[in-house]
């Protein structure tokens, strides 16, 4: 090769290795911005459950294996034993009050309570005398949470 073929070819490696250095130090290219991401959507809350209703009282002096009144009645006899069969539904649990009075004064006989579950349910109630009922006017009042919702005059006769 001649020293005049050389020479180009030096210079243009010379070149090539100086630009190279001179890039070394320059900075580096900045980085875009990453893109604005959408907050994340909470999750949505399930709908609050239903609360509890009654949705059937029956009186009678029995109940079947399913908690209803066999015959509903509103007149009984005073050695019947008293029955109050309570439909409800809702989806909550609920305390369900069984409130059974006697006279005009509402002399209270007797208060039961239960704890009725979510969904469809049927719960009995039931009162007796062993000596026998007083003739009269009884009232039972059927309470949800506290709350009355359903009231059943009935006599004994």
């Amino acid at each position: 090769m001649t020293r005049s073929a050389i020479l180009p070819l030096t210079t243009a490696l010379a070149a090539t290795l100086l630009l190279a250095a001179c890039n070394r130090d320059a900075p580096a290219p900045a980085a875009a911005p990453p893109a604005a991401q959408p907050a994340p959507q909470p999750a949505p809350e399930p709908p609050a459950p239903t609360p509890a209703t009654v949705t059937s009282v029956e009186l009678g002096n029995a109940v079947d294996a399913e908690n209803r009144v066999a015959t509903p009645a509103s007149e009984f006899a005073t050695t019947d034993t008293l029955y109050a069969s309570v439909g409800t539904d809702g989806g909550s649990a609920a305390r369900l009050t069984a409130r059974w009075t006697y006279g005009d004064a509402g002399q209270l006989v007797r208060s039961t309570d239960a704890d009725v579950l979510a969904g469809p349910q049927v719960v009995a109630f039931d009162i007796q005398h062993p000596d026998g009922w007083p003739t009269g006017t009884y009232r039972l009042e059927v309470q949800l949470d506290g709350t009355t919702v359903e009231t059943r005059e009935f006599t004994v006769r």
